[in-house]
């Protein structure tokens, strides 16, 4: 893998806590069947397995991050379904570099600034090589953080529009 100085966060112990007893649009979660695929895991930042209990829930990546910086992400605030563990689980491995950087997925990097107002976007490609698509992902990183007003990034499918991931700034 890609040693880089951009680190993607799972969703925070505290906060899949709270999920797990009722999510951020205030419902109880829901399991979810198993999916060959693979539903992408936002706890651990990876592929379900067919051994494990998952459920899908709500999520406002911004408006928490919103409040733990204290400012209002206004409009920008939105809320959209996440795979998570349906119970504890260990987390991400950090030596794994980029999650969910399959080889020609499509990815959005959507930037936001200080204040959790967009401050531009880029769609990127990933190479068919995985080494190639972990640089991909750390060069759109890059230049994400090149300008100083980005205080974070949002890593998100773009087939489905779904988070995947956030990065804050280093």
């Amino acid at each position: 893998m890609t040693a880089t100085a951009h680190h993607p966060s799972a969703i925070a112990p505290h906060v899949l806590r709270e999920l797990r007893d009722h999510d951020d649009a205030g419902a109880v979660p829901r399991p979810y069947p198993y999916d060959a695929a693979g539903a992408p895991l936002r706890c651990c930042l990876r592929r379900g397995r067919a051994e494990e209990r998952i459920s899908l829930v709500s999520y406002a990546p911004l408006r928490r991050w919103a409040a733990e910086v204290g400012c209002d992400p206004g409009a920008y605030d939105e809320t959209g379904p996440v795979f998570i563990h349906t119970d504890r689980c260990e987390g991400p491995d950090p030596a794994s570099g980029h999650p969910f950087a399959e080889t020609g997925a499509l990815r959005a990097f959507r930037r936001y600034d200080g204040e959790g107002h967009i401050a531009g976007g880029a769609m990127v490609r990933l190479p068919d090589d995985p080494a190639r698509s972990q640089e991909a992902v750390d060069q759109a990183l890059r230049t994400a953080f090149a300008s100083p007003d980005v205080a974070l990034v949002h890593v998100r499918a773009v087939e489905y529009g779904c988070f995947l991931y956030e990065v804050r700034r280093p």
